[in-house]
This record gives structure tokens, sequence and C-alpha cells, in this order.
């Protein structure tokens, strides 16, 4: 169902909520949870959801709304936390105590998974490693800050990235295979994104030391992560040695909507 972001708010609550009543529907409205998965959080503070790159949902109630529209409690947990959740039970973080989730689609998102429980943080930022400046100097993020990571290794990141270099509107794929046949622009480019990947990753293992970190996102098909990537990862971080498996998801792309309903009430 499209998003419909461009007709605003209530909009998007609108079509939340006619998709949910259709799911109730298709059960007999047999006893379930709801759980739903975003980009941002609800602030512990204000109740308001917050860091989305959404942002026309930035400052609104979206739980109390839709509480108030569908009459009935619902959880709503980081999109990102959603998929490390249905990694770490059914995917390719199960059996590990400690999983990281990565997103690298439109934007880059984590989440962190501890002995089968989110660790959202009293912020409701855990896990936000996206939004870590790895380039001080670096290019405008939506959030307010220059050169998060989520610049400089998201899919949306590398498009915009790579018209500036180049000035050339290229699909992100199009690089991709540009650069396993060679072409030096493109394996410019990549090289440039397996450094900046290496740097992402070394300072996130240098500070929870995961048990496995799990790739997802339409980028995380790109295969040379899983090669050159991690060799980036392996030459910055802080040990002797790389032990942390940095794997490509199991689950695809319903990850999310199962995770949700992990922590759906």
């Amino acid at each position: 169902m499209p998003t419909e972001v461009d007709k605003g708010y209530d909009r998007i609550l609108d079509n939340i909520v006619s998709l949910y009543r259709d799911l109730a529907r298709a059960i007999d409205n047999a006893p379930h949870t709801f759980g739903m998965g975003t980009p941002g959080a609800i602030s512990p503070r204000t109740g308001l959801l917050k860091n989305s790159n959404t942002v026309v949902m930035n400052g609104k109630p979206v739980k109390a709304d839709l509480e108030q529209r569908l009459q009935r409690p619902i959880e709503i947990q980081n999109d990102a936390n959603c998929f490390a959740m249905a990694e770490a039970m059914h995917g390719a973080g199960q059996g590990k105590a400690m999983v990281f989730g990565v997103i690298m689609g439109t934007g880059c998102g984590g989440g962190l998974v501890h002995n089968g429980h989110v660790h959202t943080g009293i912020q409701a930022i855990g896990g936000e490693w996206g939004h870590m400046s790895i380039d001080p100097n670096g290019p405008k993020c939506y959030c307010g800050n220059n050169g998060c990571v989520e610049c400089y290794i998201s899919g949306g990141g590398l498009t915009r990235r790579y018209a500036e270099r180049y000035n050339d509107q290229k699909p992100l794929l199009e690089v991709e295979n540009a650069y396993f046949a060679g072409e030096p622009r493109a394996v410019e480019f990549l090289q440039t994104f397996f450094v900046n990947f290496g740097r992402s990753m070394a300072n996130l293992i240098n500070i929870l030391d995961p048990d496995i970190i799990v790739l997802g996102g339409g980028f995380s098909k790109f295969k040379a992560i899983y090669t050159e990537g991690i060799k980036e990862v392996q030459r910055q971080v802080f040990s002797d040695s790389l032990e942390t498996p940095i794997v490509k998801h199991q689950i695809g792309d319903s990850a999310g909507v199962l995770g949700a309903a992990y922590i759906g009430i």
C-alpha cells in the first residue's frame, strides 16, 4: 500500500487503519497483537514521533492517534529494531546473544537485540548508529547533522553522493553492475563506499562487540559488501582480528513485519 506521504499525516493514518481492518477481517477478528515498525521512535518524554525520515510524521502523537481511531492498544517500535528482532528469533542471528541489525535502504537504521529483547534505551534511540557522524565536514543529513553514516552507506545516500560527484543521476543498481564490469568511475566510487562501510562497522563493533551483525535493506544485496566491505572492517576495527560475522539477512523483506508482530500487544 502506498504511504501517500504527499497527502499528509491524516492520510497516512487513514491508510494504516484501513490496512489493519482489512487484515483483522481476513482472520475473522481472531485474537491478535498489533505492532508497527516505523522509521524513528516514540519519544518517552513527549509521546510524539521523532527522528523519522518521513518528516511529516515527526512531532505527531502517532501512537495515541492510532489507538484512538482503532479503540485498542498498539505498540510502535523502530523499524530496524523490528528487523533485528525477526532475524534474532528466526533468521541469521538465531541462537546469538547479541544481534545488531542494520538496514541499508533509503536510509540507514540499526537495531539491537540482546537475549531476545530489543534494547531501546532511555531515549528510544538505542541502535541509531546511522546518525553517528563519520565526517563532520560531510553533506547535511535530514537529521540536521553533517556526515552521518546514512549519508555514505545507505542506498539513498549513495545515490545522492554519486550524483554530486559525477553529475549523473544513475540508479544505484546500474552503478553496482558497472562496478562488476570494471567501469573505472563505478570502481572508484564504490571503493570509497567500502572505506566508509568499514569505518562505520568498525565503530559499531568497537562499542558493542556484538555476536553477529545482520544486514538488510535493498543495498545489502550488493555482493561485494561481503568481500571488499568486510576487508575494510577488518582493517579498521580496534582488534588483532575480526571475529564478528557480518552476514546478509535470511528472512527477507518480511522481517520487519514479523518483528513488529513479536513486539506487538
